[in-house]
């Protein structure tokens, strides 16, 4: 079975001063297109497809010192982007400033290619850390894009085939903050504290007034939050054949004081980890209502556990029913992979049990 899969990697920096020039075309190609249609829909009440955006850019490719393609991606990209949002003007793209708007030069399937052991594009060829060995895929479309340290990175999308994951069994998992993960076989990823390990250094640079220290410093942190969350989700993927997710909302917990910590766990990156990865293994991933497993005995399935807020102090407690002793979130986990796996109805919550 084929798949698609979009690979990133580092374009050297030799290469930026030529991206940079791409990208300042590219903006000016958004700001056209952004005042067209908006002139279009206030002036005649039409709202123009990327179809009736490329009659207007013809030719511009050259004048700007761009691929065709890359400007006939913008047009799209731009019409896609106005019905997401619903508006009739999208922000203007910026190329100079302190609002500057971070590099973007997309391409279409074809445009890019892989040659003598570098990216051609546009003419121009660029050198990469090549992590992935691109020679033996078959670029699609993509894009180079910049990171907030300025440095650039090529993506592309390509066909893989898909390997089957030799793991057995389901597993589930439940999601906190003193241990971002706690899986129901009793395995925990712990939570690193990225951020909070680095607070008081980010703190002084901030002080500093510091620019390059300060995205230094975050960047270092989501490259170590997103480091230990693939690690732990390659091997639940290669060990298991299911996996099942409770449904607790980061946005809604983001808007508490617990924020900080929220985001310094990382669940919404976690989850969206497992569900690619999932994907591509063949394996089943599933987010289920995790409402009642705390306090739901595993075992017999009484409502015996610890509840409110002064509940959340006690992480083990014993059934009064059948009297298992339990870990909390252990047991939340067990519950969350009863209700994935079908024991018992996933609609109407953990208390049917």
């Amino acid at each position: 079975m084929i798949q698609t899969k979009t690979l990133k990697v580092r374009v050297k920096d030799k290469h930026a001063a030529e991206l940079n020039r791409m990208a300042h075309s590219v903006n000016f190609a958004w700001n056209y297109v952004n005042e067209l249609s908006s002139r279009s829909i206030h002036e005649r009440g039409v709202f123009l497809s990327a179809y009736d955006i490329q009659k207007y850019t013809n030719g511009a490719a050259k004048e700007l010192g761009l691929h065709s393609h890359t400007v006939q991606e913008v047009g799209r990209e731009y019409t896609i982007r106005r019905q997401q949002f619903r508006k009739t003007r999208l922000a203007w793209r910026k190329s100079r400033g302190v609002r500057r708007s971070l590099g973007w030069v997309p391409f279409k399937s074809g445009a890019a290619k892989w040659k003598n052991g570098q990216v051609t594009f546009n003419g121009q060829h660029f050198k990469v850390w090549d992590s992935f060995g691109l020679s033996q895929y078959t670029f699609r479309a993509g894009n180079f894009n910049e990171d907030a340290r300025g440095r650039w990175y090529f993506n592309v999308v390509v066909e893989v085939e898909v390997q089957p994951s030799s793991g057995q069994g389901a597993v589930g998992i439940d999601l906190g903050l003193k241990d971002v993960a706690i899986c129901s076989n009793g395995e925990k990823l712990e939570n690193g504290r990225f951020y909070r390990s680095l607070e008081n250094k980010l703190a002084a640079a901030q002080r500093a007034r510091n620019k390059r220290r300060v995205k230094a410093i975050h960047a270092k942190i989501k490259n170590r939050r997103k480091d230990a969350l693939h690690k732990f989700c390659r091997r639940l993927v290669n060990q298991h054949g299911g996996i099942y997710v409770g449904d607790v909302s980061s946005t809604k917990l983001a808007k508490t004081r617990m924020a900080k910590s929220v985001y310094d766990a990382g669940w919404s990156q976690l989850k969206t980890m497992l569900e690619y990865k999932c994907d591509h293994a063949g394996i089943v991933f599933r987010e289920v209502r995790e409402s009642n497993t705390s306090r739901t005995c595993s075992s017999c399935g009484s409502l015996s556990g610890p509840q409110g807020v002064n509940g959340l102090r006690v992480r083990d407690w014993e059934c009064v029913e059948c009297g298992v002793l339990h870990d909390r979130d252990v047991n939340a986990a067990r519950n969350i992979l009863s209700l994935g796996a079908g024991r018992c109805p996933p609609g109407v919550g953990i208390s049917v049990l």
